[in-house]
């Protein structure tokens, strides 16, 4: 009995995990769940290598847990990863052939932060 009821929950979850990638493959564009694959592994990827990058900045600048209080620390190693995450983005995207998802992402998050005059089209009169 407990079998059958894990297993009915179970097909609830597949359901609804598949509902809700189905709304994220319709919200990005996204045509073959081989492509949503392909983006969820540079997502994670970029992660990884923002934070590896930013550790030979932060020790150039002399920046270590060692040299300040660990609540100024990370808040300047964050401050740091986030621009070196943006940059990096569009990078692994293009390993991975998913270049132009990742630029039209890119330029639609640094919009709704209010840098979006980096990318204003200048159109002549």
């Amino acid at each position: 009995m407990i079998y059958y009821t894990n297993l009915i929950i179970d097909i609830v979850f597949l359901k609804f995990n598949c509902l809700k990638m189905q709304n994220l493959k319709n919200r990005w564009g996204i045509k073959s769940n081989l492509q949503l694959l392909l983006i969820f592994i540079v997502f994670a990827i970029n992660g990884s290598f923002a934070a590896w990058v930013a550790k030979p900045i932060t020790l150039f600048l002399n920046i270590s847990p060692e040299n300040m209080s660990p609540f100024l620390f990370w808040p300047i190693r964050i401050i740091l990863i986030f621009p070196i995450y943006q940059l990096t983005l569009p990078l692994v995207g293009f390993i991975f052939g998913q270049f132009n998802f990742f630029w039209n992402f890119e330029k639609k998050f640094l919009s709704r932060i209010g840098l979006g005059f980096l990318f204003k089209d200048k159109k002549r009169n």
